[in-house]
Order: C-alpha cells, then sequence, then structure tokens
C-alpha cells in the first residue's frame, strides 16, 4: 500500500503517523522524499487496513494499493533509478552503459589476464569469469573454483577492474567475500535460502532471469534479497527457454521496457547465454541497448575454438571491440 502525504506535512508529524500505522496495523513502513511529496510504502499484510480510515486523515494526499507482491524492488515505493557504484566508479544504473565481458570459464592466469586487459582496453568497467560452473552435464568441465576465484583477484590487481562471478551454493558465501559482484545464475534464480543469505550482505548481486521465469517471479527473487536488507540488486535477463531450438534460449528484449517500468533496479542483458551463437550476440547486444538496458554482459575468449566452456558463444577479443563501438554509439545517439 501507498500513501502520498500532503506537501509540507513537518517531520514530528510523520513520524507520528508512521508510528500508528506501525502499531495499528503490525506493519512496516517505508519512507521515500521525493522533489516535492513524502510517500510511505506499507510493508506487510495490509489487507487489514482501512483504506477510508487513512484517507480521512489530515495529512494524507492520496492511498493506493499495490496490486504486485513485491515492494522494495517496485518502482512506485522507489521512483528513481537505482544506481550502483562500484570500486572503480564504475556506476550501473540510471542511464549509465555498463560494458560487463570476460570468458565463461576462468581456465589459467595468462588467459584471465590477457582477456581482462583486452576488455578494458575496449571500454568494459567490470571482468565476468566463472570458477564455479554449473554445467548440465556432470561430466563437463565445473570450473577450477577456489584457484579460479584466485585468478580473478589477482586479473583484478592486474587491471584495476571489479570482478562478477558466480556462486552456487551458501556454503560457499565466505569464498566470495572479495568478489565485487555476486552472481546468482539462472538455474539459483529460485534458491530462497541462497537468495536470503545473500540479502545480509553489503555487496551488489547481480540476478539473472530462470530459464523458465515470468517477469514477475524474477522480481519476487530481487525481493527476497531486498527485503533481507541487500538493494543492490542488479537484474539481467538472458534469455528464457520457448519451443525454439535455433537458438539456445530466447532473448526476451520485451522484458527490458517492461521491468524498468516496474521497478528500479537495474537491467542488464546477457546476449552470450541467450543465443549461444557468437554471430547474433552483435545484433542482440544492440538491440538491448536500443531498447534501454543499462548494460551487458559478454563473453569473450582469446582462443574461443579452443574454450573449456561455451567457446560457440564467445567473442574475441577483436569481436568485442566492435561491439563495445557500436553499443556506445546506440547510447549516445538515445
Amino acid at each position: 500500500m501507498i500513501i502520498v502525504l500532503k506537501r509540507g506535512t513537518d517531520r514530528k508529524t510523520i513520524d507520528e503517523f508512521s508510528g500508528a500505522l506501525k502499531r495499528t496495523y503490525n506493519v512496516d513502513v517505508n519512507e521515500w522524499q521525493g522533489v516535492n511529496e513524502t510517500v510511505l510504502g506499507l510493508i506487510g499484510d495490509t489487507t487489514t487496513v482501512d483504506i477510508g480510515t487513512i484517507k480521512a486523515q489530515d495529512i494524507v494526499y492520496s492511498v493506493k494499493r499495490v496490486q504486485e507482491p513485491y515492494k522494495k524492488a517496485n518502482r512506485k515505493f522507489h521512483p528513481e533509478d537505482t544506481v550502483i557504484t562500484l570500486s572503480n566508479g564504475a556506476k550501473i544504473g540510471g542511464g549509465n552503459l555498463t560494458l560487463i565481458a570476460g570468458p565463461c570459464s576462468v581456465e589459467s592466469e595468462s588467459q584471465v589476464t590477457e582477456i581482462a586487459k583486452a576488455v578494458k582496453e575496449s571500454g568494459a568497467t567490470v571482468l565476468r569469469g566463472g570458477a564455479f560452473k554449473p554445467r548440465t552435464s556432470p561430466y563437463s568441465f565445473q570450473g577450477l573454483k577456489e584457484e579460479g576465484l584466485s585468478l580473478l583477484f589477482k586479473a583484478r590487481q592486474e587491471t584495476g577492474l571489479p570482478i562478477v562471478t558466480e556462486i552456487m551454493s551458501e556454503a560457499d558465501i565466505d569464498l566470495f567475500s572479495d568478489v565485487d559482484i555476486i552472481q546468482v545464475g539462472a538455474r539459483n534464480m529460485q534458491n530462497f535460502t541462497l537468495l536470503k543469505k545473500l540479502g545480509k550482505l553489503d555487496k551488489p548481486i547481480l540476478l539473472k532471469r530462470g530459464l523458465c521465469a515470468t517477469i514477475e517471479e524474477w522480481l519476487m527473487s530481487a525481493e527476497y534479497i531486498m527485503a533481507e536488507g541487500n538493494q543492490q540488486v542488479i537484474l539481467c535477463e538472458r534469455g528464457i527457454r520457448t519451443y525454439e531450438k535455433y537458438t539456445r534460449n530466447t532473448l526476451d528484449l520485451s522484458a527490458i521496457p517492461i521491468v524498468k517500468s516496474l521497478s528500479h533496479l537495474p537491467v542488464i542483458v546477457d546476449p552470450s547465454h541467450a543465443t549461444g551463437h557468437s554471430w547474433l550476440v552483435e545484433p542482440l547486444a544492440m538491440a538491448s541497448v536500443a531498447a534501454g538496458a543499462d548494460g551487458l554482459i559478454i563473453e569473450v575468449h582469446n582462443d574461443p575454438p579452443h574454450a573449456l566452456c561455451d567457446g560457440a558463444q564467445s567473442l574475441t577479443p577483436e569481436e568485442f571491440d566492435k561491439v563495445a563501438k557500436k553499443v556506445t554509439n546506440i547510447k549516445s545517439a538515445l
């Protein structure tokens, strides 16, 4: 439920009103100060709240129920875009275009460092790389795990690029204490125990959309993280599973403007996992930026034919450089 207070309501009156709401209806009250008005958001079971009684208060301008079950991720409660600032000063959200690039899987120190230097030169401000790899087959390469994290830290030291890498289990959270952005993969989007644990961290979380998740389910997963106190959530559209078999997944471009209308959280797109084909990455990266995406996360490998993971969808550093220039030009044109 959203309550908009009349302009000019003083601080003491707001505090007294908020306290009364908490005591009477057993709800949490979040407050947002806009340029011209104060908005109160009631979090919890608001079914017993009498809208007529609330409207009758002298300080209340308007009241309306929020039908969506997510509150903290909802733009109605938080009209301004959330902007997440990283250690190198890069900003995600708020009209900025963030380029995240790197290998699907960390294979060696020379591999990840060489790629990190190349993508930084092309304009990437965040390095991606998998240390723990969830694979469909138990016989596929599963990543270097702790060693992979160490190699990512070395690449960060060499280049200054913050790193984003995927976590697979709540048992590994301590290993990720020095990771700049923790990625939750599509398969873990509804691992609610993990989401709750990540919600207690003071660290950005990149939340990928599940293979068959609706937009509401995706936002509810973000709500799990935010409800525990961590408001630094980055949403990542990475394609959904449909009956089409020509591509690995079907990139839902419509999700970009839809989610940005529903939520204040940054939305980035992964055209690599969405398509499974390197030649489709460029056109869909361009389309994503044109549709309003706040950034892209793209797989880049210095030797795709011999990559241990997802070489078919990885760009070479030279190809990434071309894509980076094109999407930057599109963003400038917008």
